[in-house]
């Protein structure tokens, strides 16, 4: 995605998100492309093999992500808006989120997000869903 079509603003009125993996907000003008997501879990594998461990169910979804976009031709740039589903969380989660997302995002290209605590997902096991949706011209 070109600069000129998306537009991040994070007012100084406002916190910093940048550490916790997100933007405030994004504008994108003449989107002639956009790729919606759905829900990636950290199953690995096609007998989606889920760890007991929170983060490698994030970094597992996350792949999962990626893969999701390659095959529609976008990558993880072109990621404008992610909604994030933890079962129980906490904190400690919520830093261990923070780091993977700027491990996969640059601090100028943090996708808008929204984190919503649940008491569990779709299969028994799973820690941790994002969906997303993607732009690019």
């Amino acid at each position: 995605m070109n600069k000129t079509n998306r537009h991040t603003i994070n007012p100084t009125d406002l916190f910093d998100p940048t550490p916790y993996g997100f933007a405030h907000s994004i504008k994108v003008t003449n989107p002639t492309s956009i790729c919606f997501v759905s829900g990636q879990s950290g199953g690995i594998g096609l007998n989606h093999e889920l760890s007991t461990d929170f983060r490698t169910q994030v970094r597992a979804a996350l792949q999962n992500l990626k893969l999701q976009l390659e095959l529609q031709s976008f990558n993880m740039h072109d990621v404008v808006k992610i909604t994030l589903l933890i079962v129980d969380h906490n904190e400690d989660k919520l830093a261990m989120w923070s780091e993977e997302a700027r491990a996969n995002w640059e601090k100028t290209a943090l996708p808008t997000s929204t984190l919503i605590p649940v008491q569990q997902l779709a299969l028994s096991g799973m820690l941790f869903e994002i969906d997303a949706i993607a732009q690019k011209s």
